[in-house]
């Protein structure tokens, strides 16, 4: 059952541009961090695929460094990590691939290679699923799975025999119950890897007697930033799946999605404080859309600032004749949020960092015309969730493994449903607003101009609140989708698979490739080579 966060979809609160490249970036390095040699003394990162194209542009580069200096996603330092490395003395380099080396690998793929002053080496393989959750695939290159689902404890150790048999007993008189433990050895009696995923956490005193027992390496707790604070064969009395299974959980408790989503939440994290956390990200979401307009910054590339403001100061003028108040304050405050997002300012993933915009930016400003109290306005948060969560279930909100639909066009599903609480909709009239924002923005391509979070991100935010405002309306005016929401979602899969990789965030084809957009990078992407 899936048991992802809330705030895994509508999050990471973190510094733009890219929820994949950026946040994710520097989430994997920090994982390599905590099992790299310390003092390290240089760094290599070897990128493929999306990675190798676009991390330049992306700020992948200097989150890959923040993530190996320890900075949270959200530290606004991550921009300045450059100088902050050559500070503390450590050396970095990043090597991009050919196309050819990263066949087979995932789009958002870096191996972080650490030097350490005592001169033990050791590589760490990552890869970025979007939204800023991540999986280690390797650790000096024997394959390893990591994904953070369960409290997780990392062996190096020699291949000999008994090595495991006394692991097992420490845990054992510990009182620490194995769900799973994997092996991984690179030959007999070489190195070798063994990975446990434990039903508890384990203290230090167990870790330090681990690490000081024979043919032991290295004993690491591994904490995955990002992933589920439950394990994934628990059993939600409020888990979902699909869009049918929520709208049964709706039905049963005589309840809102909001109100579900909600109490999903409480279920799996009962000491966490999820009212308190859903406030914060609606003071952060209330920053990143209006301070933009009052102090525009320009971006990292150049291409976009200053243009939320320029639609809000015309909109008296051009509001009445075109966009009307709403989708006026609305389509300033998204291109907003994609402004402050491309000058690595903080903002919160929805549910990606280039889909930033379009939730908080609809969402925002229907409340504000409805005069809705922020209460109403966090169930209609919690809403949001809910769909991104089953999107992120069942097909992807990546956009280098689905285009854009996956990322702008999640949002703005997440966005009309959201929408349609916040008014009083149904369940089903939430799920119809979602099937049809997705159905209209189905087979978007993701083609970012000179691989940067820009152009022609931020005008596709704003046309993503046309979007979910317009199919929010029709839901409410008893104009329902035809087609079920799993139905929609899955067919937004099979699209999204179907997208060559040129137009799935790698900025070698469609608008990135147009001869202006290479005579503006000076051939940065392949495609204008």
């Amino acid at each position: 059952m899936m048991t992802t966060s809330a705030f895994e979809i509508l999050g990471p609160i973190m510094v733009g541009p890219s929820s994949s490249h950026t946040a994710g970036a520097l989430r994997i390095a920090l994982v390599a961090r905590s099992l790299g040699p310390h003092p390290l003394e240089s760094v290599t990162f070897t990128l493929y695929n999306s990675f190798a194209h676009t991390y330049r542009g992306h700020g992948s580069d200097r989150a890959l460094v923040a993530g190996i200096l320890g900075l949270a996603p959200d530290d606004t330092r991550v921009r300045d990590s450059f100088d902050l490395a050559r500070e503390q003395g450590l050396d970095f380099t990043f090597v991009e691939t050919p196309d050819e080396a990263g066949a087979g690998r995932h789009p958002n793929t870096v191996t972080v290679t650490m030097h350490g002053a005592d001169g033990t080496t050791m590589s760490v393989t990552g890869e970025s699923l979007g939204g800023g959750r991540v999986r280690i695939s390797s650790i000096d290159g024997i394959a390893v799975e990591l994904t953070g689902d369960y409290p997780t404890l990392f062996i190096a150790h020699h291949d000999r025999p008994g090595v495991l048999a006394a692991l097992t007993s420490g845990l054992s008189a510990a009182s620490v119950n194995i769900a799973t433990m994997r092996t991984f050895r690179e030959s007999r009696g070489g190195r070798a890897y063994t990975v446990f995923e434990l039903d508890t956490t384990i203290d230090d005193g167990l870790l330090e007697y681990l690490r000081h027992a024979p043919n032991i390496q290295l004993a690491s707790v591994v904490n995955i930033p990002g992933s589920s604070r439950t394990a994934p064969d628990a059993v939600l009395e409020h888990g979902f799946d699909t869009g049918a299974q929520l709208l049964s959980a709706c039905r049963a408790e005589g309840a809102s999605i909001g109100r579900v989503m909600r109490t999903r939440e409480l279920e799996i994290d009962p000491n966490g404080d999820a009212d308190e956390r859903m406030a914060h990200l609606i003071s952060v979401m209330r920053a990143e859309t209006t301070e933009p307009l009052e102090d525009p910054k320009p971006s990292l590339g150049g291409l976009i600032g200053g243009e939320a403001r320029s639609v809000a100061e015309k909109s008296s003028g051009l509001g009445p004749l075109l966009l009307g108040a709403t989708l006026t304050r609305a389509t300033a405050y998204a291109m907003a949020v994609l402004e402050r997002s491309a000058s690595m300012g903080v903002i919160v993933a929805a549910p990606t960092a280039g889909s930033a915009g379009v939730i908080p930016g609809s969402l925002l400003a229907v409340a504000e015309a409805a005069d809705a109290d922020d209460e109403r306005l966090a169930l209609a948060l919690w809403n949001a969730c809910a769909i991104g969560a089953i999107v992120a279930r069942n097909a992807s909100v990546s956009g280098a493994e689905g285009g854009c639909q996956a990322e702008v066009g999640t949002a703005t599903a997440m966005a009309a449903s959201a929408i349609c609480e916040l008014l009083g909709g149904t369940p089903e009239a939430c799920l119809s607003a979602a099937s049809t924002a997705i159905s209209n923005l189905l087979g978007l391509v993701c083609d970012p101009v000179r691989g940067l979070v820009e152009h022609p991100c931020q005008t596709r935010n704003a046309i993503g609140v046309a979007n979910a405002i317009s199919s929010a309306q029709l839901a409410l005016s008893g104009v329902m989708d035809p087609l079920p929401f799993d139905e929609v979602v899955a067919a937004m899969a099979s699209v999204g698979s179907s997208i060559p990789a040129s137009l799935r965030e790698t900025a070698l084809g469609g608008l990135a490739a147009t001869p202006s957009a290479c005579d503006a990078c000076g051939g940065c992407a392949h495609a204008c080579a």
